[in-house]
């Protein structure tokens, strides 16, 4: 059994939703198989078609390829327990968002409150793009912020939002021994635990 159908096994879910749902999750085994550039680019089309506020498609991806010069460097900016799993990922990316609307002939540039929210529907995209095409698509915090701004070059106005490992799925036993316990579709909560009816739970 591969790490990426570990999900329809242990997960159960409470109402009839499409398995591309429950069926996502974030392993860190990761072989070596590079990823091909026309791979990341369905991968780009489905972020490219998240909805947005006004149509502002906040988000922005910087994206390195294993085996050059700029993977080393967003690699550098994991933290370490980031970069044991990493090392063999195909692609590290960085995702960011543009704080304010761009100004228009009728508008001026104004705060877009909703960027963080548009970049991670474009990243849910991404990621259940690349569930459907057997990757792994990690996203992860655990990495220098303020650095990868400088590393990839971020424009003013934006903001670093996360990193991501995208690759080909791997055995389990291809992680330390520390990791592999942890190599399992992770629960959620019933959904009476983030909904209900006229108030916040």
């Amino acid at each position: 059994m591969t790490n990426l159908s570990l999900a329809s096994q242990s997960r159960q879910v409470e109402f009839p939703v499409n398995p591309i749902f429950p069926n996502r999750w974030s392993p860190r085994a990761m072989s070596a198989e590079p990823i091909a550039p026309e791979t990341l680019n369905i991968l780009l089309e489905a972020a490219r078609w998240a909805p947005s506020a006004n149509n502002g498609q906040p988000w922005r991806f910087a994206y390195a390829f294993r085996n050059t010069e700029t993977f080393s460097k967003y690699f550098d900016l994991l933290v370490p327990g980031n970069q044991v799993w990493c090392k063999h990922a195909g692609i590290l990316m960085i995702i960011a968002s543009q704080i304010d609307f761009a100004a228009t002939e009728r508008h001026p540039a104004q705060l877009n409150r909703s960027h963080s929210f548009d970049a991670g529907a474009a990243w849910m995209n991404l990621a259940l793009q690349g569930s459907m095409l057997g990757l792994v698509v990690h996203g992860m915090g655990g990495f220098d912020i303020s650095k990868a701004g400088e590393v990839a070059q971020l424009p003013a106005g934006y903001l670093i939002e996360a990193m991501c490992a995208i690759g080909y799925p791997d055995s389990p036993e291809s992680l330390p021994e520390s990791l592999r316990s942890r190599e399992i579709p992770t629960p959620r909560n019933p959904i009476s635990k983030f909904a209900a009816e006229g108030f916040f739970p």
